[in-house]
């Protein structure tokens, strides 16, 4: 699989036709995903750290190519500051999709706020012919800021052929359904499956759905492929993947699924 400056180089000279997309896996929640021609990095944890399982398969300074990088939520995992400072610079065309509680509080990061697209609930906005729309999460709780604004955030990106949803750190929560059909059909649906325990909790490793709980969410949604993340960066923090993709097959066993290394490329077509 390649790495570095040959993944960032296999990135940026993909060419996909109008109802094909590209994603390569990056680890924990992170990838990069391109539809058309635009590049996009979610939850993109770049940073080396003593207390990752795999190195990153890039370093930010290598990510020249973006035009739009999403951060879930202000853990280090999801929005990488020290790997944003850095991208902001190599791609300086990026735009940063964030919940809009955290786009004051990003601010010592020395992006312009210009850069900065808040992402409000089930609110739609264009970014060249992307459709870039904000999904809540529940990051164990339902959290918002004082003036009501979520602190956690999925995405959903279409642009008019394709669509796919990166719902960052979440439990399942009354309304989450519902809100993801509104914009169904996904061709590609990216979800955590690591769960939650007191244990955890009680040092402060704050929880998402369950491998079970992903399934069924699956099961509910039917995209067209199913991507489990999340479950394999840190110790104490992990799940067995398998759990996942046997139960997928045994319960849903229509529902497709997808499951690679760090630095692997999926290509996702639409039969229309």
């Amino acid at each position: 699989m390649p790495v570095h400056e040959a993944l960032i180089r296999e990135i940026s000279e993909s060419t996909l036709e109008e109802n094909t997309l590209a994603f390569w896996k990056l680890g924990q929640m992170g990838y990069a995903l391109r539809m058309g021609p635009y590049t996009v990095y979610l939850d993109a944890y770049l940073t080396a750290h003593p207390s990752r399982l795999f190195p990153s398969p890039l370093t930010p300074e290598e990510v020249v190519n973006a035009d739009l990088v999403f951060g879930s939520h202000d853990h280090s995992d999801h929005i990488d500051r020290p790997a944003w400072k850095t991208i902001a610079k190599a791609s300086p065309q990026a735009l940063f999709a964030v919940p809009k509680a955290l786009v004051d509080r990003l601010s010592d990061l020395g992006i312009d706020h210009n850069r900065f697209w808040p992402l409000s609930d089930s609110v739609s906005r264009r970014c060249g012919t992307l459709t870039v729309t904000g999904i809540p999460c529940a990051h164990e709780m339902l959290d918002t800021d004082e003036n009501g604004n979520h602190l956690y955030s999925g995405i959903i990106l279409s642009n008019g052929r394709m669509r796919v949803c990166h719902l960052g750190d979440t439990c399942i929560y009354p309304g989450l359904l519902e809100r993801l059909k509104l914009f169904a059909p996904y061709d590609v649906l990216f979800l955590p499956i690591n769960g939650r325990d007191g244990e955890r909790l009680r040092r402060g490793c704050i929880g998402n759905m369950t491998f079970q709980e992903a399934v069924d969410l699956a099961g509910m949604v039917r995209p067209g492929l199913v991507v489990p993340g999340h479950y394999e960066m840190f110790r104490g923090n992990t799940e067995d993947v398998t759990k996942f993709t046997d139960y997928l097959d045994a319960k849903y066993p229509d529902v497709r699924c997808w499951v690679g290394e760090s630095g692997d490329r999926m290509i996702v077509s639409r039969n229309e």
